[in-house]
Order: structure tokens, then C-alpha cells, then sequence
């Protein structure tokens, strides 16, 4: 088992955003599962606070279905090529409901000229450290003109009803990691990620 020290370091390297000296992929899934094993016994509350901001996606674990018995099996993950930029962000809601655990998100993906970006309404709940979240619009663009920005999916009525939404009908990610420079979390689908802060 990697010390505490160790994990962290790991952590932080890989979420360089040069993608220089990254520790190897295993090295940092061991380090990954390990503090989100830790964070399970550590009690300790986060905020909202912590997740501000845009995040670079660093590196991402698929997940496959066991055969012959139940759960999901973490994929080898790979670290996310530099010519792909995918962002994510969390703006505070200052109104409302709620206003200090709820917010906005944002994910982009940057390839080229082309640019897509899905953003909707996010809730953050500070005990199990959840952040549930539904894509409710859309924007896509190409050399800065924009093809298309609207609601997608019946999403005037999912930011609605979101508020009122339970989590066990939510897309959530379960972070076990918030560093100064690094995030890291489990999604409801089973896999892992780590963002650096942009």
C-alpha cells in the first residue's frame, strides 16, 4: 500500500498540464483507488468551494462489465492526449434555492476548430461528497461560429425540475479528491477521472 505522502505525489504529478514526468498509468490508478479508499474512512466534509473552477481532464478509467459475477471492473485508464482539450467547470448559483450548494456545470471538448460544449444545473452535496448534474443545453461550434445553442433533451424542463430531482435519478460524480491543483472522482457509471486545475 502507497503512504499517504506518496498517493498525493502521484496525484499531483499526473495532473501536470505540460504531461511531463506523469507516473505510469497502474502506478496511478493503485494511487487513485487507494484515496478514494481512504476517503471513504475519513469523514471529512468538503464545499462546493473546492470544485470552482475550470478542471482539465487528465486521465479517465473505462469500466467493464464481470462476467459471470455482479459489479464493474476499472478498465486500465489512459491518460487523455494532449491534442484533445476537455474542460470541465463549476460556477456557484448565487440565487435560489439552495444557492450556495448549487451551481452550474459546464463540459467542453475542444478538437481542432471544433468545439462542443454541454452545460446545465449541478448540486453538490457535502457529506457523501456528491455532485449530481444533468447536460440540459448545448453548444457547438466550429472556427467560432456557432452551429447550434440550445436545450437538448427536454432540458427547459429538466432545469426545472432538477432541484426537486432525487440523486438516485441524477448523473453524479463522487469525489474522493480535491487538491489545490488536482480533483479526482468516481462517476455513477463506475469509472474514474482526475482533472487539473487550468
Amino acid at each position: 500500500m502507497t503512504g499517504t505522502i506518496d498517493r498525493t505525489s502521484i496525484l499531483e504529478r499526473a495532473s501536470q498540464l505540460d504531461g511531463k514526468d506523469l507516473p505510469p498509468a497502474d502506478k496511478l490508478v493503485e494511487a487513485l483507488l487507494e484515496t478514494e479508499r481512504e476517503g471513504k474512512k475519513n469523514k471529512e466534509m468538503i464545499s462546493f468551494d473546492r470544485l470552482l473552477g475550470t478542471w482539465r481532464l487528465q486521465f479517465i478509467t473505462g469500466t467493464k462489465k464481470a462476467r459471470g459475477r455482479a459489479g464493474i471492473v476499472l478498465g486500465a485508464g489512459r491518460y487523455v492526449p494532449r491534442w484533445l482539450k476537455i474542460q470541465i467547470a463549476y460556477t456557484r448559483r448565487e440565487t435560489g434555492e439552495n444557492a450556495g450548494e448549487t451551481g452550474t456545470i459546464r463540459n467542453q471538448v475542444e478538437f481542432g476548430s471544433l468545439k462542443l460544449t454541454v452545460s446545465g444545473p449541478a448540486k453538490f452535496l457535502p457529506r457523501p461528497k456528491l455532485l449530481a448534474f444533468d447536460f440540459t443545453r448545448m453548444t457547438v461550434t466550429v472556427f467560432g461560429l456557432t452551429l447550434y445553442s440550445g436545450f437538448i433533451r427536454g432540458g427547459e424542463e429538466s432545469e426545472r425540475q432538477f432541484d426537486r430531482a432525487g440523486i438516485q435519478k441524477q448523473a453524479f460524480f463522487a469525489y474522493f479528491y480535491t487538491g489545490d491543483r488536482a480533483i479526482a472522482a468516481r462517476g455513477r457509471g463506475g469509472g474514474l477521472a482526475l482533472w487539473a486545475r487550468e
